[in-house]
């Protein structure tokens, strides 16, 4: 027995010293910063002055005085947004490198096959920030004053009713202007030839001078524009009424039940983000979309806030992704 003690002993001073040599190692390593400690940047995939820009610069503003961080916007257009996205699936997963995704980040896998990201396996969601939705008008002197006659001048001479399509990419091929108006003509069973623009002024000046008949554009392009009598508003490509233009019905109740298209905005991170830090980002879009700032965005630009769980917006990717898909690959669409 006694000859035992002294390995006993051995090993328990053995075990002393690891525990001794573990803590000093652990106590020589420098502590983790409190995130955020430097400048945050998110990356717009547009150009400056559109409305993702505007957005994601209300966005860092907010964020700022909640992480005591400045945070500055970057923008990089080009290639429909893939330029700005690839920046930051490559950029290191520190939560330094934000990006602003769109309704072009779901539908870009259908056009682009061969993208140079993945947009799953590229990307942590943070949170979904807001969704958007169009307004389908057309010149206040046609005939045209619902969607009910939109569709019968469709059917009735459907080689002569076209509409505009616009934004990033081939002259907006495959926008939400333009998937807006595939989904109607799919829905609604109508033929309507898309005429490209590089912008939404110039569709929306060509609609008013009578060139096309139709197009499904965005709110800050065609509010006041339909409110002074320019143009005429007949619907909202939203699954509901919008609080800010109740007056006006939507797609759905006006003869092609189900119909629903949107543009929406999310916060995205690089794979292999820290959860912790996923976790602080998604708290600090919560608090933004609540702010006085968004509250007129949600005037300005037709937003409904949807901050939600980092898996909400997962989900919700996963959905438009899906559903976008079916209306690019019916309609043979290609981004040359």
């Amino acid at each position: 027995m006694s000859a035992a003690r002294p390995i006993h002993r051995s090993k328990a001073i053995a075990s002393l010293l690891a525990i001794m040599a573990l803590l000093s190692a652990l106590a020589s390593q420098p502590a983790r910063a409190a995130y955020p400690e430097r400048i945050i940047r998110i990356v717009v995939p547009f150009a400056p002055g559109g409305g993702t820009d505007v957005i994601a610069r209300a966005l860092a503003q907010e964020m700022a005085k909640d992480l005591g961080a400045s945070i500055i916007i970057e923008n990089k257009p080009g290639a429909g947004t893939i330029i700005g996205t690839q920046a930051v699936a490559t950029s290191e997963p520190d939560g330094y490198t934000l990006l602003m995704g769109t309704f072009a980040n779901a539908v870009n896998p259908s056009l682009n096959p061969k993208l140079p990201y993945d947009a799953h396996k590229d990307f942590a969601p943070v949170s979904l920030i807001a969704r958007s939705f169009n307004i389908v008008v057309v010149n206040p002197k046609s005939p045209l004053e619902s969607v009910a006659d939109l569709i019968a001048a469709a059917k009735a001479e459907p080689d002569k009713m076209s509409y505009g399509t616009f934004g990033t990419g081939t002259f907006g091929t495959g926008t939400s202007a333009h998937l807006a108006g595939e989904l109607f003509k799919s829905m609604a069973k109508v033929s309507m030839t898309a005429v490209p623009y590089k912008g939404a002024a110039p569709a929306i000046t060509d609609v008013i001078g009578g060139q096309i008949q139709v197009v499904f554009t965005t709110v800050a392009s065609a509010a006041s524009l339909f409110e002074g009598g320019q143009l005429r508003a007949v619907a909202v490509t939203s699954a509901q009424r919008s609080p800010a233009f109740p007056q006006l019905p939507t797609v759905a109740e006006s003869g092609v039940p189900g119909y629903a298209a949107e543009a929406w905005y999310g916060l995205f991170a690089p794979a292999k983000t820290p959860p912790e830090i996923i976790e602080r980002l998604n708290k600090s879009v919560a608090k933004a979309v609540q702010s006085d700032a968004f509250r007129r965005l949600s005037v300005n630009e037709g937003l409904v806030m949807a901050a939600g769980s980092p898996e909400e917006l997962d989900r919700y990717f996963l959905g438009e992704e899906a559903r976008w898909r079916k209306v690019i690959n019916d309609a043979g669409i290609k981004v040359e």
